[in-house]
């Protein structure tokens, strides 16, 4: 059976936490800034973490299954 491929696209958005979850980047902070606050943008920064029920085939996703 061949190697399975890891999804370029999911590597890039994707990692993996210590404990086996998946964190992401939030959305919503690329462009037209100039009307959302300050707070708003700081809180952006903040990496989250993927929802349960996606959790799975973004695994597959990334070959840790």
């Amino acid at each position: 059976m061949p190697k399975m491929k890891t999804n370029s696209g999911a590597k890039k958005r994707f990692t993996p936490t210590g404990s086996g979850k998946i964190r992401r980047n939030r959305a919503f902070k690329n462009h037209i800034l100039t009307h959302k606050t300050r707070k708003r943008k700081r809180n952006l920064r903040q990496a989250a973490l993927v929802n349960v029920a996606d959790e799975q085939n973004i695994k597959r996703l990334l070959c840790l299954r």
